[in-house]
């Protein structure tokens, strides 16, 4: 094992002593009874996967085998994680607010102001464990295979942070059929192994290989048979959209009607399930999102392919989930092991289809049209409006505060979990990681590191309580100054970005969990309360003001426009040569001309 290079400062001692002594006292409780009980864990998780995308939770996609996990185990419904990637991942991995991990925001939307100062290096900062060093101390297995976006360079992969073998990629996003860039914000696909670039094999997709690697990884070391922590951030949902024909076709005819249609149906199907209440009304699209009758036939036969390739990609994800699954029955150790299921945020509303981009895809080798959508070279995206309905019964999507943009699935399931329990119990993404230490029972909060803001599931899970936070208790997220604050049935709310107004709102979710009535005027005292609340959470993270009129899809484009143009310039350049060319052939004629 591997310990990165911080863990041989001073300061760390007496907990990496600790540890070991725990750890050696285990072991020789395993020479008694022949195999180590501690549990192995799998964390699994999606990319911009919306709550009901899963089918268990009413989603069209066939995801039979995380379905089964929800069978077997305990499904929350009132699940949050931030708006945006990294700060979700860093809250799930460290238990703390993504504020206090480094990931206030992701480096795609940071202002310049921000840029460097505490809470917002882009990294995860001094003093902050993950999971995996947790459990990497007290004698586990660690692997990982996937997305990473938690910080670059030799101190910033997987490998410096707790995880034995990783195969990661260090971007906001990859392409599931190439080794190459899939958006201008990079020159590459920047995959590392064990903190090494490397490549990628020709055969290659994305879910599969992910599998791959981590059973790959899990296949070492075979006389050391302890417990294991393996992490599968999968590229599924985000964009570009891509998966196998096989997985996609059956989907072709499902989203033919449209996203109001699509709206609808999902939110029927949350009163059904018991997501939402059965009086809840609808939740609304943004005004400015095009009505489907207003789409010429052409338009909507592209559009709903997109959502087939959306539904196809999670099938084909889930199915890899299976492999996964069958291996660790095959390995006998599918009893003793806990698995997590969750995603990021909700989904993505991104259509990065300006002329400049266009031009970038032509050149790079991506289609945008329906001829073999989601196949190699194509690079697809679902957009506002099909976000907008795979988010409901809540409202609005990634990079917003809104349910819409964090109200997102978390399944657990293995020993000591009770069987088709459903949870309706607030839970939030730095939960995630005091859970499945308690469940391992491994120490974490001691003098050597920073004591976790979330709260462990497990009494939730034991059917101790219904709630591990007070029906009265602030909870509170904010990212890229998109923010919001839960206490009680209310919930405060800011939302930045062309979709929505930046005015505090106040809801009520428990008659309203899509965000229609806006309280703030006919709830001055509750709305003052919780408030204060916020101020006070924003004054003990650290949270900076964004300045004035930022909004994140403009500050994106700021901070990558200079990207693009860069990897554009030779094209520029190019065109220069060619125009001078043709110009010094023109005027050379026309002297000729003139002459005669």
């Amino acid at each position: 094992m591997r310990l990165p290079l911080k863990w041989f400062k001073p300061q760390r001692l007496a907990y990496q002593l600790c540890c070991g002594l725990g750890a050696a006292f285990l072991t020789l409780l395993d020479v008694a009874v022949a195999k180590d009980p501690r549990p192995n864990i799998v964390v699994i998780l999606i990319d911009d996967g919306a709550l009901m995308d899963l089918g268990v939770y009413g989603g069209e996609a066939a995801t039979p085998n995380i379905d089964a996990l929800a069978a077997q185990g305990a499904l929350f419904t009132n699940h949050r994680s931030s708006p945006l990637c990294a700060p979700s991942r860093a809250m799930l991995l460290t238990g703390l607010d993504n504020h206090r991990t480094g990931f206030a925001t992701i480096p795609e939307v940071l202002p310049p102001e921000h840029a460097g100062q505490p809470g917002y290096s882009m990294r995860l900062e001094p003093g902050v464990l993950t999971i995996a060093d947790h459990l990497a101390l007290a004698g586990y297995r660690t692997v990982m295979a996937g997305k990473w976006h938690l910080g670059r360079g030799s101190e910033g992969m997987p490998d410096s942070h707790g995880f034995d073998r990783s195969f990661a990629l260090d971007a906001s996003g990859g392409d599931s059929w190439d080794d190459k860039a899939y958006l201008p914000l990079y020159t590459e696909a920047p995959w590392y192994e064990d903190g090494d670039p490397a490549a990628l094999p020709k055969d290659f997709y994305s879910s599969e290989f992910i599998v791959d690697r981590v059973l790959d990884y899990l296949g070492e070391d075979l006389e050391e048979r302890g417990p294991f922590f393996a992490y599968l951030p999968f590229l599924a949902v985000h964009l570009p959209l891509q998966a196998p024909s096989s997985f996609t076709e059956k989907y072709k005819e499902v989203y033919a009607g449209g996203w109001d249609e699509m709206l609808q149906e999902r939110w029927q199907r949350a009163k059904a399930l018991g997501l939402i209440a059965q009086g809840a009304p609808a939740p609304q699209m943004a005004e400015s999102l095009r009505a489907w009758d207003s789409l010429t036939a052409r338009d909507q036969e592209l559009l709903s392919a997109r959502m087939a390739v959306h539904a196809g990609m999670l099938e084909a994800m889930d199915y890899h989930v299976g492999r996964l699954i069958d291996h660790l029955k095959a390995e006998n150790v599918w009893d003793n092991t806990i698995i997590v299921v969750t995603s990021d945020n909700g989904p993505d509303g991104s259509s990065p289809v300006n002329p400049p981009m266009r031009l970038w895809f032509a050149l790079n080798g991506y289609r945008l049209g329906a001829e073999r959508i989601g196949e190699p070279g194509s690079f697809t995206f679902i957009g506002h409006e099909f976000a907008s309905a795979a988010a409901s019964p809540s409202r609005l999507m990634k990079f917003y505060a809104s349910e819409g943009g964090i109200r997102v699935p978390l399944i657990v399931a293995g020993p000591g979990v009770e069987e088709g329990a459903v949870y309706h119990g607030r839970a939030f993404m730095t939960d995630i990681a005091p859970t499945l230490l308690e469940m391992a029972a491994v120490p974490h909060g001691s003098a050597t590191d920073q004591p976790m803001d979330g709260r462990s599931l497990l009494p939730i899970l034991r059917g101790e309580t219904d709630e591990v936070y007070g029906l009265e208790e602030p909870v509170a997220i904010e990212v890229a100054g998109n923010a919001t604050l839960y206490q009680g049935s209310y919930k405060l709310v800011r939302n930045l970005g062309v979709l929505a107004s930046p005015a505090w709102q106040l809801f009520d979710l428990s008659v309203d969990p899509g965000e229609t009535n806006n309280l703030a005027a006919s709830e001055p005292v509750v709305m003052t309360e919780l408030m204060a609340a916020y101020q006070d959470y924003r004054d003990r993270m650290g949270v900076l003001e964004v300045p004035l009129g930022y909004q994140p899809s403009q500050q994106a484009g700021q901070n990558n426009g200079t990207r693009l143009l860069k990897s554009l310039a030779w094209v520029f350049i190019a065109m220069g040569f060619v125009v001078a060319a043709l110009a010094t052939v023109i005027i050379r004629v026309l002297v000729g001309l003139m002459r005669s």
